[in-house]
């Protein structure tokens, strides 16, 4: 069965978090945020996993994604640090 993930990084250098979703190893969805592209995250190369959560579907793992993003707020994503 194909595991799916919603995850936050984070990035020391923006001082920032970006939430999001994937069914791509976290290996190298890591991986692919860290290279150079003109994406969110392609202006620093430092992005670590700060939380991350398991899902048996695409569509849970993406719900989840738009409730973290729904909250707005640092205090509500930094309450989730495991």
């Amino acid at each position: 069965m194909k595991i799916y993930h919603a995850y936050i990084l984070y990035s020391s250098l923006k001082d920032v978090y970006y939430i999001g979703s994937t069914g791509d190893s976290l290996e190298e969805r890591l991986r692919r945020h860290n290279t150079n592209h003109k994406g969110f995250t392609g202006s620093v190369n430092d992005w670590v996993y700060f939380h991350v959560e398991e899902y048996s579907s695409k569509e849970d793992a993406v719900r989840r994604e738009k409730e973290i993003k729904s909250k707005k707020s640092r205090k509500y994503i930094e309450s989730l640090k495991n």
